[in-house]
């Protein structure tokens, strides 16, 4: 799977950055390095409070399996 993260220079300096795909992954850096690793980690954090919130209000007849998004 990919996603597309987007950087944008920051007025007071660095850069805000945000994944189009996953609104909630939002992060900045003051190098555009330090953004992406930010980013990636805010984008890692997301995606476990998802699961979390998720398998909350899951009925116990869910079925949970992995899934890969090849082509997306």
């Amino acid at each position: 799977m990919r996603v597309t993260a987007v950087f944008e220079p920051a007025r007071e300096g660095g850069y805000t950055c945000f994944v189009e795909e996953i609104p909630a992954a939002i992060s900045q850096g003051e190098t555009l390095e330090e953004a992406k690793a930010n980013l990636l980690d805010a984008l890692k954090l997301v995606l476990e409070c998802q699961r979390e919130l998720a398998e909350k209000s899951l009925s116990p007849d869910a079925v949970r399996e992995s899934i890969e998004l090849a082509g997306v």
